[in-house]
């Protein structure tokens, strides 16, 4: 677990050492229940949202934005449409918590098997499409904000 960042590992972590599938399913709902620290405010986005910020390929409707800080780092923020979409809430709630105020080396480092590591391997494909979009969208922003395009 150490290819992540150290909040993100203990996530992982924890929820690896989770052997049913309802406590670890519980466990994700208590993460997507913190939805609301990463969800956009109505200074960055109003409804009806931007096309540019939608995620690819996810079922949920899910959205990404990010904003440069005075420091240098970027600041994440994320709206999912679809109340049903807990699993991109919990996404967006676990890379919020670990890369806001982060430097974009953080977040680019980050590698797509987090999917894997969090929902597990047996999560259907459109699922893991959607999932691996949010954090692709958080490290198109972090690329973008290191060749100072954002």
């Amino acid at each position: 677990m150490s290819q992540y960042p150290p909040e993100i590992a203990e996530t992982v972590e924890e929820l690896a050492s989770i052997t049913d599938r309802q406590e670890r399913a519980e466990m994700l709902i208590e993460i997507a229940d913190r939805f609301s620290e990463v969800k956009v405010t109505p200074d960055i986005a109003t409804k009806p949202y931007d096309e540019a910020h939608r995620v690819p390929a996810c079922e949920s409707e899910a959205f990404v934005w990010a904003q440069p800080q005075a420091d240098g780092t970027l600041r994440y923020y994320f709206d999912v449409l679809n109340p049903q979409g807990l699993s991109a809430m919990a996404m967006s709630v676990v890379l919020g918590e670990a890369l806001n105020g982060q430097p974009a080396e953080r977040a680019l480092g980050v590698p797509s098997e987090l999917v894997f590591d969090l929902f597990g391997r047996e999560i259907s494909m459109g699922k893991g499409a959607g999932l691996m979009g949010i954090l692709s969208m958080v490290q198109s922003y972090a690329r973008r904000h290191q060749a100072g395009a954002l």
